[in-house]
């Protein structure tokens, strides 16, 4: 499969063939500014480059792109939403399985994705997506069924404080979905994937972990061919509570800080998944994303009241 490569370095090159486009301050649930449609067309590519970054010099994990002019190329793969082509994801697998670290699509915002098996992929993954260098966030898995959630969780409990007997049935409601449910970790989630915070804390650690089943084709052929779960955070802008929604975009903030390919499905819309917290004994919303509440589920507010 030939791959045709775009790159730039410098000069007035450089600068005609960016990426990089302003930020619009948002709030959290609206949206930065998408790239124009005339303006994507220019890049329909299965490869485009970015700079490389000062600041990686100092790490030594490997990235999994080719030196062409003293710039780093980014494996970038347009892709049918539906998954129609699928083929083109072969060479994303083959760099994950080697340890890479990429953003791929979910039936919310784009994640960012590696091998959970891989220490250094991890490492790499956070300080990728941790752009101040300050604050590691915390890490989710996507999955393919409830049988990877069994493998890295406790699994889902028995019942709840509402007397729902079988919460098991009512999350399969749930999922595949716009949802992430925060279960208690197993022995088998490596602890590089529980720490979370600040450096001034020490990096604080967890017991628990978010899982998902995204109801995207993309996201789940990308499993499928996987073989497994892969690890996984938002893409978010520098600035906080900002998700970028447009991929090309994604390609020039976060190529420079060791990304090694995105997988491009369309533009997003900034509308992150709900979290839904099961390590209690009523499942308590932390954030209303997407996913609409259940019945079943209770937010802070309701919480609240019955304390009152």
């Amino acid at each position: 499969m030939a791959l045709e490569v775009k790159t730039w370095g410098g000069g007035a090159t450089a600068s005609s063939l960016s990426f990089r486009r302003s930020l619009n301050p948002v709030t959290s649930n609206r949206v930065v500014q998408p790239t124009p449609l005339a303006l994507r067309r220019r890049f329909v590519t299965m490869a485009s480059a970015v700079k490389r970054s000062p600041k990686r010099l100092k790490y030594n994990a490997p990235r999994f792109t080719k030196r062409i002019n003293n710039s780093i190329s980014l494996l970038y793969v347009e892709i049918d939403p539906l998954a129609a082509d699928s083929w083109k994801l072969d060479p994303v697998v083959d760099l994950l399985r080697q340890g890479a670290v990429g953003v791929i699509p979910t039936d919310t915002v784009y994640g960012m994705v590696c091998d959970p098996k891989n220490q250094s992929a991890i490492e790499r993954l956070r300080r990728s997506a941790c752009l101040t260098e300050c604050f590691l966030p915390p890490l989710s898995i996507l999955c393919r069924s409830f049988q990877d959630i069994d493998t890295y969780t406790t699994g889902f409990p028995r019942g709840t404080g509402q007397g729902l007997s079988n919460i098991f049935r009512a999350v399969k409601q749930c999922l595949p979905g716009p949802y992430t449910f925060i279960l208690t970790a197993s022995k088998a989630l490596p602890k590089q994937c529980t720490k979370y915070g600040t450096s001034n804390s020490r990096f604080a650690s967890r017991k628990s972990v978010g899982v998902r089943v995204p109801d995207d084709a993309v996201c789940q052929a990308i499993l499928e061919k996987f073989g497994a779960p892969l690890i996984s955070t938002s893409v978010k802008s520098p600035k906080e509570n900002e998700w970028i929604i447009d991929p090309v975009l994604i390609a020039d903030v976060y190529g420079a800080e060791g990304l090694d390919f995105v997988v491009d499905a369309g533009i997003r819309i900034a509308d992150p998944s709900t979290v839904v917290d099961m390590t209690g004994s009523i499942p308590r919303i932390i954030r209303q994303g997407k996913g609409p509440k259940q019945r079943w589920m209770v937010t802070e507010e309701d919480a609240a009241k019955e304390k009152d």
